[in-house]
């Protein structure tokens, strides 16, 4: 399954918790690669503590970890991810402002352009 994430597709995995190992290193149900254009979501019957959970409660976790997880991809493919934890004065020197235009400034022409803006 992909979802598109402004104009950029974004594989959906699922996997079992032994499947990959990031689950186990960083106590995550799910991430978000951007560089593979990756969402990758646990299968929530098998995270440890969840063995036991009714099936509504397992779909009802991996949506919400589903959720979150395109969140990210979005915050991603807008630039607004890559320098968030860094502040450097005013916003027109703030990296994740000029990140989000290098970005999204294509996108924002075509639109320009589709409607005879320029």
């Amino acid at each position: 399954m992909t979802v598109n994430v402004l104009g950029t597709n974004y594989n959906i995995i699922i996997r079992k918790y032994d499947e990959d190992e990031l689950f186990k290193k960083n106590s995550w149900s799910g991430y978000c690669n951007e560089i593979l254009k990756e969402i990758v979501v646990c299968d929530m019957s098998t995270y440890p503590g969840f063995e036991d959970g009714t099936k509504e409660e397992i779909e009802l976790t991996q949506k919400q970890i589903l959720r979150h997880e395109i969140t990210h991809a979005f915050l991603d493919e807008s630039g607004l991810s890559y320098s968030s934890l860094q502040y450097s004065g005013g916003w027109a020197k703030n990296e994740e402002m000029v990140d989000w235009f290098a970005i999204q400034g294509e996108k924002i022409y075509k639109a320009w352009e589709s409607v005879n803006a320029i």
